[in-house]
């Protein structure tokens, strides 16, 4: 392999894995309304609720 085609298969990669321009981007404008509110949003602590017996988590 050649120096120049060296180059141009290291031009051919660059190329490929180069981020591709994000045209569905979006410019968030300030609202004149307020953000709704989450529909669990009971604003309090949930309570634990503990494993049945013999049960327990996996990480």
């Amino acid at each position: 392999m050649s120096e120049v085609e060296y180059d141009l298969l290291l031009e051919a990669v660059q190329t490929a894995v180069a981020p591709a321009p994000e045209d569905d981007f979006v410019v968030q404008t300030q609202r004149s309304y307020p953000s709704p509110r989450a529909a669990n949003d009971n604003r309090g602590p949930w309570p634990l609720v503990p494993f049945p017996e013999g049960w327990h988590a996996v990480c």
